[in-house]
């Protein structure tokens, strides 16, 4: 059983991929028990919910990427900057770890209530 474990550490993309494809062809089964598949039809079944847990596992693992690709720069940045001794100010004033709302994201905001409340007017 240590075996199975250590693998699934050291693999986790792919028994990942092992458990949502059981998981998901468990659930095909027992949906389509009734249908009345022909033995293709099942096969072909199987084998698409097999590859459709494997594009989950495979587009889920994107975050992961960025998330590993985001944590190296942004510490040598961190250290870069200490070393030059410089302030966690930038050139605005605001400190850096607050966010500041952009222009583009305010209009969205206005334009979704506008639409919002013409929709509503409209009924």
């Amino acid at each position: 059983m240590t075996n199975v474990v250590n693998w699934a550490k050291a693999h986790p993309r792919l028994s990942a991929w092992f458990a949502l494809g059981i998981g998901m062809v468990a659930i095909l089964a027992y949906e389509a028990k009734d249908v009345g598949l022909l033995p293709g039809q099942w096969a072909a079944l199987i084998v698409a919910t097999i590859a459709v847990a494997g594009l989950c596992v495979w587009i889920i693992g994107w975050e992961d990427d960025d998330e590993e690709t985001d944590e190296k720069p942004a510490e040598g940045a961190a250290k870069s900057e200490t070393a030059k001794g410089k302030s966690s100010e930038d050139a605005t004033g605001s400190e850096a770890g607050e966010a500041k709302p952009s222009e583009d994201a305010a209009k969205s905001e206005g334009d979704a209530a506008r639409s919002a409340t013409g929709k509503a007017k409209k009924k």
